[in-house]
C-alpha cells in the first residue's frame, strides 16, 4: 500500500477524551479536557498526563499534588467539547454545562458525578517536555457506575458508551468486539457435531485395534500348535528309525553268531 511521508508529528490516533478535575490550595475547582492521556504501570498502578504549563489545571495540579481523570460518555461530548476550549479563569465550566462534583475518597478533589468512571490519583513526578509538561501519578482509588457490573463482577466498558478523539473529532466506540485478548492463538472449542464424530473415531480406532490384537493372537496360537505338531511328528519318526535301527542291529548279531558255531 502507498504511503505519504509527514515530518516527525503526534499521529497517535484516537485517544480517549477525559475530563479531569483538580482543587488547589484555597479549595477551588477547576475541569478542563485531556486527549493526551495513558497507562503508564500496572503495579503500581500508573497514569500519565500530558499538560501545557499555561493551563490552570497545570497550576492546580501542582499545588494539591492530585487529580482525577473522568471517563467521559458520549452523551457529553459538547461538556467535553467545551471544557476544552473554554478557561477555567474566566468560566464556571461545572455550571455552564450541568457538571456535578462528589468528593473523592483517598485525595483532595472532586469526581465528576455525570462520568460513568473515574480514578483519584497521586502525583508522583512532573517532567518538563517542552510544549508539555508529562504528569506521571498513581492511581489509588477507582470509581465504577454499579450499573456497569454484572453479578460475577466483571466490569463492561463497552456499556459506558465511552467517547473517544480522533484528529480533532469526537466518536463512540463500536460496542461490538472484533476480537478478545489472545483469540488469535486460543483454540477453538470443538462443536457437538465435531466432538461426537470424534468420540466415533475413537471407538473405530479402539475396535479395530482389538480386533488386530485378537488376529494376532490367533495366528500366533495357530503357528505354535503347527510347530508342537511337527515337532511330535519328528519325535515318532526319530523313535520309528532308533526302533527300525535296534531290529537290524539285533538280527545282524545273531547271524554273526550262528556263522561262529559253523
Amino acid at each position: 500500500m502507498a504511503k505519504t511521508t509527514f515530518k516527525g508529528s503526534i499521529m497517535l490516533n484516537p485517544v480517549p477524551a477525559v475530563l479531569i478535575t483538580s482543587r488547589n490550595l484555597e479549595g477551588k475547582d477547576n475541569v478542563f479536557t485531556v486527549g493526551w492521556v495513558g497507562t503508564a504501570c500496572t503495579k503500581p498502578p500508573m497514569v500519565t498526563v500530558a499538560i501545557r504549563p499555561e493551563r490552570l489545571s497545570h497550576e492546580y495540579i501542582k499545588e494539591g499534588n492530585s487529580f482525577v481523570v473522568n471517563l467521559a460518555s458520549t452523551n457529553l461530548v459538547k461538556a467535553v467539547d467545551y471544557c476544552g476550549v473554554r478557561g477555567g479563569r474566566t468560566t464556571d465550566k461545572f455550571k455552564d454545562m450541568n457538571l456535578t462534583l462528589s468528593e473523592a475518597e483517598q485525595i483532595n478533589c472532586g469526581v465528576i458525578n455525570e462520568c460513568p468512571v473515574a480514578f483519584e490519583c497521586v502525583v508522583k513526578s512532573i517532567t518538563p517536555l517542552g510544549s508539555h509538561d508529562l504528569f506521571l501519578a498513581e492511581v489509588v482509588k477507582c470509581h465504577v457506575d454499579e450499573e456497569l457490573i454484572d453479578e460475577k463482577g466483571k466490569i463492561h466498558f463497552d456499556k459506558a458508551d465511552l467517547l473517544a478523539y480522533s484528529h480533532g473529532e469526537y466518536f463512540g466506540i463500536n460496542p461490538t468486539p472484533l476480537g478478545s485478548f489472545g483469540y488469535s492463538v486460543r483454540k477453538k472449542p470443538i462443536s457437538k457435531k465435531s466432538a461426537d464424530f470424534l468420540e466415533v473415531s475413537a471407538l473405530n480406532n479402539k475396535i479395530n485395534t482389538n480386533s488386530t490384537t485378537r488376529d494376532k493372537k490367533s495366528n500366533t496360537s495357530k503357528n505354535t500348535s503347527k510347530r508342537t505338531s511337527k515337532s511330535a511328528n519328528d519325535k515318532n519318526n526319530n523313535s520309528k528309525k532308533n526302533l527300525t535301527s535296534s531290529k537290524s542291529t539285533k538280527a545282524n548279531k545273531s547271524k554273526s553268531k550262528k556263522r561262529t558255531r559253523i
